[in-house]
């Protein structure tokens, strides 16, 4: 044998020595390199929504600290928008965030209303949490019809949906809440310092103890939108949104998000709108995303249609629409461990996360995977 070779063969030697005795004597590196392990690098991964991928546990705080949270928070606010006759349902709703999850972080709250707030619904607001809270008033502008509607046509719509039983057809203020929510709440000046939001809406239920931040998991993982509840639109009150959407799309699709979710709201490429949306009375988000140039100039386009009036175009397609077309799809993100209720659907989590959030839900009554679910198509992008 050559005299280099005789190099080769005794370092090849002496490396395998070193590796069986490695193996043997340390358990870590014997798994580390085993064939097993060593295949596993080289097999494609399997694809899978990113809620099933658990929060680290650095996230979280023991849940019998209620105390404020110290270190990192995120520039964040709890935003509710509410009359004075909803203080009851206001006070139902705040209770439960409060002891499943704000008494630990103390995030501050914004109350608004298109109305002054009585002295009674800041006093028994104030009683419930230790965070700061402050009360705004919407600016006409933002909440009544435009002048630029037609009222008979939009009062023959309204009559023509009561004549149908649509559910708030008849409607005038739940058609200003829909277009307010859309486009506006985002630019109200108590907002205008904060990055994300949560939206709570009143008589909600928390089932469960939310021991991390949401927000930071949000800012860290650089998520645009969060829902609990996902479900199929009514169509009679959205005949034409879809045309109107098509309308925009064509002529702007520089606007559109790379990798975005058209998936989750079309399935056909963007020809027809399956009615999928996720429930807008839960959502955690950033603020940025409403404030784009690809979505105000989507709102504004869908303002001019008006539909928010001549039929009853919610918030909770538009704003669903909006995500799926100027957020890329891995930036929405299912809360899937967060237990939550708005008549009449309730998500409610399953398994370890269950136990986890000491959650006090049935977890057989559980809508995420119901006929009328559209989880299953969320689940489907990935």
């Amino acid at each position: 044998m050559m005299t280099p070779m005789r190099y080769v063969v005794l370092v090849l030697g002496i490396i395998i020595g070193l590796h069986f005795i490695l193996s043997f004597s340390h358990e870590d590196y014997g798994r580390a390199t085993s064939l097993s392990n060593l295949a596993d690098q080289f097999r494609p991964s399997t694809p899978t929504p990113p809620y099933k991928v658990p929060v680290p546990n650095e996230y979280y705080k023991p849940s019998n600290n209620n105390t404020a949270a110290q270190g990192r928070k995120a520039n964040a606010v709890i935003v509710m928008l509410a009359r004075n006759s909803d203080l009851n349902g206001i006070m139902t709703s705040m209770k439960q965030l409060e002891d499943r999850f704000n008494k630990k972080f103390q995030y501050p709250y914004v109350f608004l209303n298109e109305a002054e707030f009585s002295d009674e619904f800041k006093d028994r607001v104030l009683t419930l949490t230790d965070s700061d809270v402050k009360f705004g008033l919407i600016p006409r502008e933002h909440w009544y019809q435009p002048d630029f509607i037609d009222e008979d046509r939009a009062k023959a719509a309204r009559e023509d949906m009561v004549k149908n039983n649509v559910i708030y057809g008849g409607s005038v203020p739940y058609r200003n809440m829909c277009r307010f929510n859309s486009g506006f709440f985002y630019r109200h000046e108590l907002l205008k310092d904060y990055k994300y939001y949560w939206r709570v809406e009143p008589d909600v239920k928390f089932f469960c103890d939310l021991d991390y931040d949401p927000f930071l998991v949000m800012e860290d993982g650089k998520k645009a939108y969060g829902f609990t509840v996902s479900l199929y639109e009514y169509e009679a009150t959205i005949p034409t949104l879809w045309n109107a959407v098509k309308e925009f799309v064509n002529a702007n699709p520089d606007l559109l998000a790379k990798d975005n979710a058209m998936s989750f709201i079309s399935d056909d490429g963007g020809e027809t709108y399956n009615r999928c949306h996720f429930w807008s009375n839960f959502e955690i988000g950033d603020l940025d995303l409403w404030r784009s140039e690809g979505y105000n100039k989507f709102f504004d386009f869908l303002d001019q249609k008006g539909g928010f009036y001549y039929e009853r175009w919610g918030d909770a397609p538009v704003h669903s629409i909006g995500a799926a077309l100027f957020a890329r799809k891995d930036q929405i993100h299912f809360f899937n461990d967060i237990g939550y209720r708005h008549e009449p659907f309730q998500h409610c989590p399953q398994g370890e996360a269950h136990k986890r959030g000491k959650c006090w839900c049935d977890p057989k009554q559980n809508f995420d995977y119901e006929w009328y679910s559209c989880l299953a198509r969320y689940d489907k992008m990935f």
